[in-house]
This record gives structure tokens, C-alpha cells and sequence, in this order.
């Protein structure tokens, strides 16, 4: 689904395609994965934030 008018993003309402993401525990010391399907499953919330790009001030 592309749109023109919003770059194809995402709508208000919209459902997030899943997403499976590289991440590192600091208190197991070890790197690891986690996935929106694996957070739905496990009735957690998820925020998404997008920022700029890097290194812009929020």
C-alpha cells in the first residue's frame, strides 16, 4: 500500500506489519531478538518512535 501524499506510511489505525529486531541485554550480557508477533503474544505494549535522523535534537 503506497500513498503519495504521505510518503506510503503508516495511517492513524493502521496495523504494523511485524518486525523481528537485533537487541542486546545488558543484564544477561548477551545479545538477542525480539518481534511485535512475539510481544502481541506475550500481551506486552509496543511503542514505536521515529526520530529525523540521527543525531538531530528531539
Amino acid at each position: 500500500m503506497t500513498d503519495s501524499t504521505n510518503g506510503g506510511g503508516l495511517q492513524l489505525g493502521a496495523s504494523v506489519p511485524d518486525f523481528e529486531l537485533a537487541t542486546y541485554d545488558p543484564t544477561k550480557n548477551d545479545f538477542g531478538t525480539v518481534s511485535l508477533d512475539q510481544n502481541k503474544k506475550a500481551g506486552k505494549w509496543t511503542i514505536l518512535f521515529f526520530y529525523p535522523a540521527d543525531f538531530t535534537f528531539v
